[in-house]
């Protein structure tokens, strides 16, 4: 089986990191976002776990998140041990994974049964302005586009990783944060900050001209204002929600396709209403029985 192709370039990430971690936090207010989001989701469970792990490639901000939790970096390869956890929270590193699926594979196999797992990255329309603002600046100024800001996943797609690594009751979701800035310099420095800096394995190694950050910064104040506060732009950040389950014994099933007992109108408080024939042709279709749903048998 082939490797997934590279889409990062670990030692810059790392770097990226390091550099962030050496700031003074101000900027992770989106890591401030997703851990009160990752505590109500974990309140909503109801349930104590006693063996959780933390995925992250931010130690210092998540590691205090989940007390006694063991927290690992979001390595091609996850130090984990099959079976050892009931719960593995994935924190805001999963977009950068050369291969997602086979990350959500190691975390399930290290879920006990009936284990709960987590992620929580950027996906989506995440940076969706300050891409098309640098898309447009390099074309108009080099004539051709750089791999700048990494690919996001889309929410449906990624609910799709969560059934191929074989998750029971799979959820993906999405929560929509808007943030304001003074200009798209201030957003540039803050991702530099969060350590979201360009960390694409196919980024342009010399140093990009200002000219085309001038540009960029210009058409982003020309097209995304934001019409809340006058004077600055908006930058739009999906956070992509992930829940799984290991598989385990009394988990709730699917139904058998026509197990039902119970008919979707009478659900819904509605009215049944059957569809009109096709013009010019009537359909002869057999008569079904109210309670039942079932035709009626034909005489002998």
């Amino acid at each position: 089986m082939s490797a997934p192709p590279r889409l990062t370039d670990r030692a810059a990430l790392a770097r990226n990191r390091a550099r962030a971690a050496r700031g003074p936090g101000d900027a992770l207010i989106l890591h401030d976002i997703a851990e009160a989001a990752l505590q109500e989701r974990l309140n909503l469970v109801n349930r104590s776990f006693r063996a959780p792990a933390l995925v992250t490639g931010h130690p210092a901000r998540w590691a205090a998140v989940l007390p006694g939790a063991r927290v690992i970096a979001d390595a091609p390869t996850l130090d984990l041990c099959p079976g050892a956890h009931d719960l593995i929270v994935h924190a805001m590193a999963l977009h950068w994974a050369d291969d997602p699926v086979g990350q959500l594979i190691q975390a399930r196999r290290a879920l006990r049964p009936d284990g709960l797992f987590l992620a929580v990255f950027f996906g989506g329309e995440t940076l969706g302005e300050l891409r098309a603002a640098l898309a447009r600046a390099e074309a108009e100024i080099a004539g051709g586009l750089a791999p700048r800001i990494a690919p996001m996943a889309d929410v449906r797609d990624a609910g799709g990783l969560l059934q191929r690594a074989g998750y029971a009751l799979p959820v993906a979701d999405t929560d929509r944060v808007r943030l304001s800035y003074g200009d798209a310099w201030a957003l540039m420095r803050d991702l530099r900050a969060m350590g979201e800096a360009n960390a694409l394995i196919a980024r342009h190694r010399a140093p990009p001209s200002r000219h085309l950050f001038r540009r960029a910064a210009d058409i982003y104040r020309a097209r995304f204002a934001d019409p809340e506060n006058p004077g600055r732009v908006r930058a739009t950040f999906d956070l992509i929600w992930l829940t799984g389950w290991a598989p385990g014994p009394g988990q709730p099933q699917p139904l058998r396709p026509g197990s039902a007992r119970v008919r979707l109108a009478d659900a819904l408080g509605t009215t049944e209403f059957r569809p009109p024939d096709p013009p010019g042709r009537r359909l002869d279709l057999p008569r079904r029985d109210a309670n039942t749903g079932k035709a009626p048998k034909e005489p002998e």
